[in-house]
């Protein structure tokens, strides 16, 4: 099931434009240039999450946990500058792909979004 989200998440990651992929912390890690948008999570630490985190707007990890807190939960270390953990068992293609273009456009260079 892990290697079927991971495909999932490249398979997205990998349309956007001068995305990379590299290991960071033992885990695929998706930049835009040279700065991270998306980290795959496979049970980071025994936390039973397999997931993306990925940065987002402000306000919207507190508003995406509220409205479904089992697809969203606040990850470790990114989640204090309001990264927000995505559950991958629990949003579709659809919605995964919106999260994913919109960390990308913002931390893409605004050249390249």
């Amino acid at each position: 099931m892990t290697d079927e989200h991971l495909r999932r998440v490249r398979r997205i990651c990998l349309t956007l434009p001068e995305t990379t992929e590299k290991l960071s912390h033992g885990e695929p890690t998706f930049f835009a240039r040279k700065k991270v948008y998306c980290m795959f999570a496979n049970n980071h630490h025994n936390d039973g999450h397999i997931a993306v985190w990925i940065a987002a707007e402000p306000g919207a990890q507190a508003t995406l946990m509220q409205a479904n807190p089992r697809a969203y939960f606040r990850p470790p270390y990114v989640g204090v500058k309001g990264w927000v953990g995505v559950e991958l068992s629990e949003v579709s293609d659809e919605e995964l792909a919106q999260h994913l273009f919109a960390a990308h456009r913002l931390i893409a260079p605004p050249k390249r979004r």
